[in-house]
């Protein structure tokens, strides 16, 4: 059936399909069908960031920007979801088009620039849900806000979901921020850090509830800056990482008609490269924080494999919107059966 619909939305535009079926999605989900049309995905309860979740298998942030899709999501038998990336105000985003599929890689290339209503939009859908599982916040800065002013964005939007998230996604690493992913590096990191936890232990004893925080880094890092970078993310007490947004590299999708356009790619391409970054990170972090592996899952073997490398929970994103909620079963069904587990 998924394939049925995947096909019809497919013939229209990348992103009038995204919002169409997001729609669909969400009205499912409001009107208690969306657990009908799928199967359901057995529990398999893991505890990661002192949270339990269902199964490992969640939704990445960039699918539901405004959440209003979630009870519909979590439906489909995820094990946690992610909604975001919000700024503290509305933004436009990027001039359209700014989506763009490559089938024949089974890939996207997108250069939204953090479209969203805003945080206040937000906090209303999110009162509305019915969802009561393990619930992520993706926060990111506004366009017009200076890099160097990146910090209070970020801790505006923490002081807004604090009291709803489950855990807090700081998004450091989208490519169509301009300056953003300079915050991933040295002293800017540190100091970012370093207030963004001064933040959540203030909002810890003033709500005595401790939100955990993970950091979402890029895949076009050198060996040396993920060392660099995860030991940083340990020294300023993060809580996860999560690897790994969107890759600017081209070169796995060089033939295809969409290559030069700007944003970042993600879909099949991408499933080596950020599995060799969670593999890296759990070189450097050695148990001390969970790693979320993200990144061209395709099928159970892929998440398989980024458990193996070292992830705690895996997130799908591209390979949801290929391969519908079919892909949810078969990821958690195959990370069950890894020597170990069950």
């Amino acid at each position: 059936m998924y394939d049925l619909l995947r096909s019809l939305m497919f013939k229209l535009p990348a992103e009038t399909s995204h919002d169409l079926a997001l729609d669909m999605i969400g009205a499912a989900g409001r009107l208690r069908l969306a657990d009908k049309l799928v199967r359901p995905v057995p529990a398999q309860p893991v505890e990661v960031m002192g949270l339990t979740f269902d199964n490992p298998v969640g939704l990445a942030a960039g699918l539901d920007k405004n959440a209003i899709a979630v009870d519909g999501l979590a439906a489909m038998g995820f094990g946690f979801v992610e909604v975001g990336t919000v700024t503290p105000r509305p933004q436009p985003g990027n001039p359209k088009p700014r989506l763009f599929r490559l089938a024949e890689h089974e890939a996207i290339i997108n250069r939204f620039g953090f479209n969203n209503l805003g945080v206040d939009a937000m906090l209303d859908r999110l009162a509305a849900t019915r969802y009561r599982g393990v619930l992520g916040v993706n926060i990111g800065k506004n366009a017009v806000t200076p890099v160097e002013n990146a910090v209070d964005d970020y801790l505006y939007c923490m002081r807004k979901v604090y009291s709803c998230a489950s855990y807090i996604t700081v998004n450091l690493s989208s490519p169509n921020t301009p300056g953003l992913r300079t915050l991933q590096y040295g002293d800017a990191l540190k100091q970012l850090l370093a207030q963004i936890k001064t933040c959540q232990l203030e909002l810890s004893d003033q709500q005595g509830r401790y939100v955990p925080i993970a950091i979402k880094i890029a895949p076009d890092m050198t060996p040396e800056e993920v060392q660099l970078v995860a030991g940083t993310l340990l020294e300023q007490g993060m809580d996860a990482v999560i690897a790994t947004n969107t890759t600017l590299d081209r070169t796995a999708v060089a033939d295809s008609p969409f290559a030069d356009e700007s944003g970042g790619l993600s879909g099949a391409p991408l499933t080596d490269v950020s599995t060799e970054v969670v593999r890296l990170l759990a070189g450097e972090l050695k148990g001390r924080m969970p790693i979320i592996g993200v990144g061209g899952i395709f099928s159970g073997a892929d998440a398989a494999d980024k458990m193996a490398a070292g992830a705690s929970l895996v997130q799908l994103y591209s390979g949801f919107i290929y391969r519908g909620p079919v892909l949810v079963r078969e990821c958690a069904e195959a990370i069950a059966t890894m020597p170990g587990r069950g």
